[in-house]
Parts: C-alpha cells; sequence; structure tokens
C-alpha cells in the first residue's frame, strides 16, 4: 500500500489489541496490518514498573514482620528471580514460530490459543480476567485510602494523636472512579505511555519517602528493631494466627512482583523488530524486577528495622509516622497518581478483549465503529458507554465491599500459580519442543508443582483473611 494513500485501512476498528484502539493512515500500519507500535525499552519498562510498585509495596515491612531477618528478605529474593525467570518464558511466546517474522500473539489469551488451545484458554480467560478486575476494585480501594490519609493527617496534625479524626472513604472513591471515566476514553496502551511514566515517577517518589521515614525512625530508635524469626507468639498472637499471618506474608510478596498477567498486552506495545520484541522485553523485565526488588528490600526492610513487631499494615496510611504532616500528604499525592496510572494499565486489556468481541459481533454498527479524535482520546458511544460502566461498577463494589482488598488477595492467591509460572512453563514447553523426562522438562515441572503449593497456602491464609472481615461486615461501611 503506498505511503500517500488516504484510503481507510481494512482492520475494524478496536479489533486489534490494546496498542490499537482505532484505525490510523495505510502509512502507520505494521506487517500484519494493524498500526505501527511505537514502544520502546523504556515504555516497556514504564509500564512494568507501573504495574508491579504499586501501594503494596508499603506493606511490605509488614510481611517482613511475620517472617523475620530470615526468611522476609530471602523470600523476595526467591520470588524476584522466579518472576523474572518465568516472565522470559512468557516473551518468548509473543510470537509463534519465528522470534522475528513469527505470528504475533497479542494477548495473553492469543499466546495460550496458539501454544495449547483447547479448554486451557477459557481457563486462562476466566482466570487473567477475574484478576485483573479484581485489581481494579483493589486500587479504588487503596486509593481512597491514601486520599483518606491525607486529611488525617492534617487532622491529626492540628487536633493532635488523640483525635480519631475519622471520615468516610466513599467520596474518595467517588472521585478516583470520576478520574477514571475520563482516562479511560483514551483508547489504546500505546497512547498512555507518559502516563506509565508519570506513574512511575510517583512510585519512586512515595517509596522514597516511606524509606527516609524508616531510616530516620530507626536511628531516633537508636537501633534496628525486629528479630530474626517475626513475630513472636504470645500476648495478642496465637500460634494458629502465627500460621496464618506468616502464609499470607509469604503470598503477599509473591504476588506483589506479578506483572505476568499484562506481559503479553506491554510486549505488544514494542516497536517492530529489529531488535526482536522478545529481547526488549527481557531487558525490561530484566531492569523493572530488579529495580523493583531494591525498592522492594529497602521499604520492607527498613519499615521493619524502624518498627519491628508493630510495623503497620501500610507506612504512609497505617500512621506508624505521623510527622511531617506535609511529607505524608506528598506522599500520599503521590500514591494516589500512581494509582491512576496503575488503574489504566490493567485495566486497559478488559477494554480491549471487550472491544474486539462487539466489533466482531457487530461489525457494522455505527455505535461501535464510528469515532472522534478529540486529543489523545478517541470517543465512540460504545467505548464511553462500556468503559463508565465498568469504572462505575468497580467503584460501586468498591464501596460495598470496603473489605474487597483481602478478597483480592484471594484473587492474587489463586491466579498467581496458573498466570505467572504454569502457561509460560507450558506453552514455553510447548513452543520449543522440550522433550519429555529431559532435565530441563523436569527442572521446568519441579518449579511449577513448587509454585502451587506456594499459591495453595497462600490462599489458605487469605481465606481465613477474609472469614475475619465478614465477621463484622456492614455494606457501604467504608
Amino acid at each position: 500500500m503506498a505511503s500517500g494513500q488516504k484510503t481507510r485501512q481494512v482492520v475494524k476498528p478496536m479489533e486489534v489489541s490494546v496498542e490499537a484502539g482505532n484505525a490510523g493512515e495505510a502509512a502507520w500500519l505494521d506487517d500484519d496490518g494493524r498500526p505501527r507500535r511505537t514502544g520502546t525499552f523504556w515504555t516497556a519498562s514504564a509500564h512494568i514498573i507501573t504495574a508491579v510498585i504499586g501501594s503494596g509495596v508499603l506493606s511490605l515491612a509488614w510481611a517482613i514482620a511475620q517472617l523475620g531477618w530470615v526468611a522476609g528478605p530471602a523470600v523476595m529474593l526467591l520470588f524476584a528471580f522466579v518472576i523474572y525467570y518465568t516472565s522470559t518464558l512468557l516473551a518468548e511466546c509473543y510470537r509463534t514460530g519465528d522470534p522475528t517474522t513469527g505470528k504475533r500473539n497479542y494477548t495473553y489469551m492469543d499466546a495460550v490459543r496458539a501454544n495449547l488451545g483447547g479448554a486451557k484458554v477459557t481457563f486462562c480467560g476466566v482466570i487473567q480476567y477475574a484478576n485483573l478486575v479484581g485489581v481494579a476494585i483493589g486500587y479504588t480501594i487503596a486509593s481512597s485510602i491514601s486520599m483518606r490519609a491525607i486529611r488525617r493527617a492534617g487532622c491529626f496534625h492540628h487536633n493532635g494523636h488523640g483525635d480519631p479524626c475519622r471520615s468516610s472513604s466513599n467520596p474518595y472513591m467517588i472521585l478516583f472512579g470520576v478520574v477514571q471515566i475520563v482516562f479511560s476514553q483514551i483508547p489504546d496502551f500505546d497512547q498512555i505511555w507518559w502516563l506509565s511514566i508519570v506513574a512511575a515517577v510517583m512510585s519512586f517518589t512515595y517509596s522514597g519517602i516511606g524509606l527516609s521515614l524508616g531510616i530516620v525512625q530507626t536511628i531516633s530508635n537508636g537501633g534496628i528493631q525486629g528479630s530474626l524469626t517475626g513475630i513472636s507468639i504470645g500476648v495478642g498472637v496465637s500460634s494458629t494466627q502465627k500460621v496464618w499471618r506468616s502464609l499470607q506474608a509469604f503470598g503477599d510478596i509473591a504476588f506483589a512482583y506479578s506483572f505476568s498477567n499484562i506481559l503479553i498486552e506491554i510486549q505488544d506495545t514494542i516497536k517492530a523488530p529489529p531488535p526482536s520484541e522478545a529481547k526488549v522485553m527481557k531487558n525490561a523485565t530484566r531492569l523493572s524486577v530488579a529495580t523493583t526488588t531494591v525498592f522492594y528490600m529497602l521499604c520492607g526492610c527498613m519499615g521493619y528495622a524502624a518498627f519491628g513487631d508493630a510495623a503497620p499494615d501500610n507506612l504512609l496510611t497505617g500512621f506508624g509516622f505521623y510527622e511531617p504532616f506535609w511529607l505524608l500528604d506528598v506522599a500520599n499525592v503521590a500514591i494516589v497518581v500512581h494509582l491512576v496510572g496503575a488503574y489504566q494499565v490493567f485495566v486497559q486489556p478488559i477494554f480491549a478483549f471487550v472491544e474486539r468481541w462487539a466489533s466482531r459481533r457487530w461489525p457494522d454498527s455505527a455505535f461501535i465503529a464510528k469515532e472522534l479524535s478529540v486529543g489523545p482520546f478517541a470517543l465512540s458511544l460504545f467505548r464511553l458507554t462500556w468503559r463508565s460502566a465498568f469504572v462505575c461498577l468497580t467503584t460501586v463494589v468498591a464501596m460495598l465491599l470496603p473489605f474487597f482488598g483481602n478478597v483480592v488477595g484471594l484473587l492474587g492467591a489463586v491466579s498467581f500459580w496458573p498466570l505467572t509460572v504454569y502457561f509460560p512453563v507450558e506453552m514455553y514447553i510447548a513452543q520449543r519442543g522440550v522433550p519429555r523426562g529431559s532435565a530441563r522438562w523436569i527442572s521446568l515441572k519441579t518449579l511449577s508443582a513448587c509454585c502451587l503449593v506456594v499459591s495453595i497456602a497462600a490462599a489458605a491464609g487469605s481465606i481465613a483473611d477474609v472469614i475475619d472481615a465478614l465477621k463484622v461486615y456492614r455494606p457501604f461501611s467504608g
């Protein structure tokens, strides 16, 4: 097709992966007829860091407090390696056949369909999209907690620490939802690269503040708090609670690294070879996991060093620190901005999946296909209606179930093994033709089996947590 030709491409609008929400000019097409990708090593790294370094980094001090100075850091390093290794296996499955010219798999489900097929595709889809919806609801709750913490920090500063400074989180959830409705109109993943970079900067900001406050607190304490084995069984902590909390902490650390459920979608934003998308993605994964691990180790360990067994479940919203209150406000604003970007990184695959299905189901519908471009937004009645409805639904569920963070932990536990380990291992074995019974085959299967045990154990801990939350459950009680 000539570069100057102005006719529309034949690909239906939205019948694309997350990097392409609407048809472009013919001159801007990749070799498969889809809009040209523009992503680089740096944008892919930003997407990964935005997805991985969530506000959960601030709960790692609590997780290490359950496990102690020996097991806590060791578990972090172990899962950093596992996530990096399985991510490199998954990156190899982006193209079927030749790593440079083979058929592209635009989504995680496409990769499973091309390499495994059958009922495993449906199983993958259910697990992946349930997890993404859960993350969206969890991020809505997390953002409201940080916004409420800003108000409480000011209240504590003016009224003293004895004032309970209670307030509802529901108005903040609604505000977050309104912002997400606006950003959700950006049509595709490739066009939110700037939002991911801003979000990545914000994650370093609040992590750095949490780290700095932890160091200052440790110095003021005159030494390092904590023990080699974590929280001791005794007053307020039974042996059963110690087991459940340890399992939950083990799971929290494992899932804190997970981004496999959107890895293929991120890889599908990287521009065409050379170098191959797999090579770029492996390099981006290496940088991102290394960066994440350093921050996780620093924030988690310094938080535990500062507070020991009394480490709060969130260093910046659990009020382990009260002053300087303005610095806490800066950190919590950074958390909210980061979560705005992270929400989009996780929901764009859902948007693209539904919009591709609708485009195939009603290919001639003007309601679905007709678009009006306004800056970074490509407005269509269908996109405006469907995406806004999705954001409203996640916001209402977040308000209805203020303890949903516990349920998200359960979803994470259930999805960790299949999405992060099982499917990448099975697809790699199938694509590379790893001989059954060979040393490599046995090693990969052993890794998968061990991670299944971890996932089941963490799920058990999360179920116990959900049961406790249900005992005091009241709808819209946030």
